[in-house]
């Protein structure tokens, strides 16, 4: 069977593809690789960037041998697979994003990472607090600053832009139009960039994937990948 990789977001999890595991294996092998940081993997010693994100995917094709895989990413897992393919086109067939930030610059960055300070979210949002500290234990206050540091990385120097146009793999680009962090306009504008791409709109939908309906999500994926 063909691999299909699923790539989980910036404090996300590799738990939030479960709604959707029963169906893609029908028709994929499908991997749910964590990245560090996350779940129960320890935050590496130099700090999180997405070129480290990118590192990683490719050590885990290396070591399970997989070649010609299909990509799922959503919100940074997307920007990880679109980074992904750009330095490895031979070894990824398509890839599809979701909630996929395009739009980096430092005064944005700067914006979205103020947003990560766990004494804040502890007071204000005490339900998220707890959401974070089932899916990555205690050191989930650890994990807030190193994504905050990812966004501003990400703001100096955003890897994929002046590049859509080299990136001749397969893409399907999908937002909800009620994301609240990734506009239509983006999505459209790197749609509009990638050679070989198209794009989905999900109605009534926003950012978090588990706010996603699976049946939609399900039936987007199966008509991009041609899966009867």
């Amino acid at each position: 069977m063909p691999n299909l990789i699923l790539l989980h977001g910036a404090l996300g999890h590799s738990d939030i593809f479960k709604p959707y595991l029963n169906v893609l294996s029908s028709y994929f092998t499908v991997h749910t690789p964590l990245f560090s940081g996350h779940g129960d993997l320890e935050l590496p010693e130099g700090g999180l960037n997405i070129k480290k994100y990118v590192e990683e995917l490719s050590e885990y094709c290396k070591v399970n041998h997989l070649t010609d895989v299909s990509i799922f990413g959503h919100s940074m897992g997307g920007y990880v697979a679109l980074c992904y393919a750009m330095e490895n086109p031979d070894n990824v067939n398509s890839v599809i994003t979701l909630g996929t930030k395009f739009d980096w610059t430092e005064e944005q960055a700067l914006k979205e990472s103020k947003m990560l300070n766990p004494d804040v979210i502890l007071e204000k949002i005490p339900q998220y607090a707890q959401l974070l500290e089932s899916q990555h234990g205690t050191k989930w206050k650890q994990l807030l600053p190193g994504i905050a540091d990812l966004m501003i990385d990400l703001g100096k120097n955003p890897p994929l832009e002046n590049n859509f146009a080299t990136i001749t793999t397969p893409v399907q680009i999908m937002v909800g139009d009620k994301d609240n962090m990734v506009t239509l306009e983006e999505s459209s504008r790197v749609y509009r960039s990638l050679p070989n791409a198209k794009l989905a709109v999900l109605p009534d939908t926003k950012h978090p994937i588990d706010k996603v309906r699976p049946d939609l999500l399900l039936n987007l994926i199966k008509d991009f990948w041609n899966l009867s």
